[in-house]
């Protein structure tokens, strides 16, 4: 009988972070579709979630809700869960003591980023603090803390006594993401000018991001604001010398919104520096939209030479750089690195690491 690698899929119902909740789904289906020969994917889920990804085997449905379940693990109690191979996507995990060597039980999870530690004041407490706890039963737990690129496995090795227990598994936009075909009226629903660059950062780091837009002479975008903290981002703008009537700040968008968004933009800037996956600057890749970015040790691992990476204070000149005289070459350059993810990759590097287990 063949190995069946079983993938957490707590956020089909109650989605905390609709990234994270994306990528599961697609990692899923990558494994699902580079399964090696006799082996299988079947599914751990929450009470009431249902399983919408074709060529899942087994399905094991909780007898808790996601928000109990989250407690119960953070706990240590697992219980109904079973044992064999079991990969969580984030770390929503039943991180228990288990017999690897004897019984052949194998727990690994992934971490995307890590602002619960460098960047608290960009989460709410509660999540910070589940966080940090979840991480704690990792070190004690898990057989291998998966993250998405060399810097943050650095950052992680500061923070964790996890040895050579971290191994780096790139992410990928999510399937399917392209152009779609309503673009121009998804913008114009969502009241977006003609000309204007996609900003994206915490609030603190976006300032040099609005004088780009000044600098060349465009409106500024930024997506994914948290409801109530508008007023914030559009007094930045301000402050930098971008009228807040060209300052447009929305919230969470979903992926053909943000497609849309993204395809009108002259430029995509990546303000913040934070170890994590650059969701945001690896999706304007895939569409070849030039991207500016800070230069840190994650931009250099993912976006690497995909765009312009400066440091925090030249971010306005590259901006302004990137919409004009280095905007054709930025394009080509960031399709062609955009090439290298992929959820099938990323999903036959995860086969391996169990294999290795």
């Amino acid at each position: 009988m063949g190995a069946r690698l079983r993938v957490v899929l707590d956020q089909l119902v109650h989605v905390v972070d609709p990234d994270q909740a994306s990528a599961a789904v697609d990692l899923a289906r990558g494994l699902i579709a580079t399964a090696p020969s006799g082996c299988a994917v079947d599914a751990i889920v929450p009470a009431g979630a249902e399983v919408p990804i074709a060529g899942v085997g087994e399905v094991r449905t909780l007898a808790l809700g996601r928000r109990e379940l989250a407690a119960s693990w953070q706990l240590g109690i697992a219980p109904g869960v079973g044992g064999g191979m079991i990969h969580s996507p984030t770390l929503m995990a039943p991180l228990v003591r288990h017999d690897r060597v004897h019984d052949n039980d194998q727990t690994t999870v992934t971490l995307w980023d890590l602002r619960a530690w460098d960047a608290p004041e960009e989460l709410p407490k509660t999540v910070v603090g589940w966080q940090r706890g979840m991480l704690r039963r990792a070190v004690k737990h898990a057989d291998a803390v998966v993250v998405p690129s060399h810097a943050v496995a650095e950052r992680l090795s500061e923070l964790a006594r996890l040895g050579d227990r971290v191994r780096v598994v790139a992410g990928a936009p999510p399937h399917g993401f392209a152009v779609p075909s309503d673009a121009a009226e998804r913008r114009a629903a969502l009241s977006l000018p003609a000309q204007y660059v996609v900003l994206a950062g915490c609030a603190a780091d976006l300032q040099e991001g609005f004088r780009g837009a000044v600098a060349a002479g465009v409106d500024a975008v930024v997506v994914g604001v948290a409801e109530g903290a508008e007023p914030r981002y559009a007094e930045l703008a301000s402050a930098a010398g971008l009228p807040e009537r060209r300052a447009h700040i929305r919230g969470a968008l979903d992926t053909a919104d943000r497609a849309a968004v993204l395809a009108g933009a002259s430029v995509f800037a990546a303000t913040g520096g934070s170890a994590g996956w650059p969701w945001r600057a690896v999706e304007a890749m895939a569409l070849g939209i030039p991207v500016v970015a800070v230069d840190s040790g994650s931009h250099r691992d993912v976006i690497a030479d995909g765009g312009m990476l400066v440091a925090a204070d030249e971010i306005a000149d590259a901006v302004a750089e990137a919409t004009e005289a280095a905007a054709k070459r930025l394009r080509v350059l960031a399709a062609d690195r955009s090439r290298a993810f992929s959820w099938a990759s990323s999903a036959e590097r995860l086969w391996g690491l169990h294999a290795d287990l």
